[in-house]
């Protein structure tokens, strides 16, 4: 992929929001971007696992959980964002499984591992405004992660 975050910040500075730091990368892959999906989960990771058995597109399945410290993405939930054809996870929350996730050929950002799994008990949502690490993120605008950073934008950049 020919882009960097860096890049973008410098030629669109007024039209990208900038994740706040603390993500690290744990997928096969550190740069991707695509339209935004949201998926704002409460103590288990049911709606997130619906929506990766969905066509990705090359979207960017983006995850609220409030930072909580408990894993919901690892390698399995991962297999079924490769296999439907999603670009890249980010997790506002934790992750596991990453000698796994780092071998498969889809984008990670999370704020860190845990060896816990979510408990089955509570919904979630897709397709909601979620808002964590000092920016809006919004169901169908644009997000470009790599090691540099992760932005967002209302319409997509030119790369």
């Amino acid at each position: 992929m020919s882009f960097s975050t860096a890049d973008l910040c410098d030629k669109y500075d007024d039209k990208v929001q900038v994740l706040n730091p603390g993500f690290n990368s744990y997928g096969g892959i550190d740069k991707f971007y695509g339209k935004i999906a949201t998926c704002k989960l409460i103590d288990n990771n049911t709606e997130l696992i619906k929506l990766l058995k969905t066509k990705g597109d090359k979207r960017v399945c983006v995850v609220d959980v409030d930072a909580k410290y408990i894993a919901v993405v690892g390698d399995k939930l991962m297999a079924f964002a490769k296999e439907n054809n999603w670009a890249g996870i980010i997790v506002n929350g934790y992750v596991r499984d990453i000698i796994n996730t780092q071998s498969i050929d889809v984008g990670l950002f999370a704020l860190g591992t845990c060896p816990k799994k979510a408990p089955i008990i509570n919904k979630g949502e897709q397709e909601i405004t979620l808002n964590f690490a000092g920016v809006k993120l919004v169901q169908n605008e644009y997000l470009y992660a790599d090691n540099d950073g992760i932005i967002t934008s209302k319409e997509a950049l030119e790369i």
